[in-house]
């Protein structure tokens, strides 16, 4: 079953925060608040989600498509140019 994330607003009532990046994208202990929510899902079984997206969409869509180079370590051989990506999970809250 697919949960649906109504992740499109604005996030007046965090001005400050939203000026920058969506509501959803906001950090609570490292990781955006969406990621707690889906998390949450997630540990009930709930593992599809569709996430209806609006005000600086681009912002959400990176962070999910980039997932794992973003909180993976890495090395980067400065002589060759290239990077070796280590995939691990990062520290889970839950």
């Amino acid at each position: 079953m697919k949960v649906i994330i109504m992740a499109g607003g604005v996030g007046r009532r965090i001005k400050e925060e939203s000026l920058t990046k969506p509501k959803p994208m906001a950090e609570i202990g490292g990781f955006p608040l969406i990621w707690h929510i889906m998390k949450i899902y997630s540990f009930y079984g709930f593992n599809e989600f569709v996430i209806t997206l609006d005000y600086k969409s681009d912002v959400i869509v990176d962070y999910f498509l980039n997932y794992n180079q973003r909180k993976s370590d890495f090395i980067f051989d400065m002589s060759t140019g290239l990077s070796l990506i280590h995939i691990s999970e990062p520290t889970r809250p839950y």
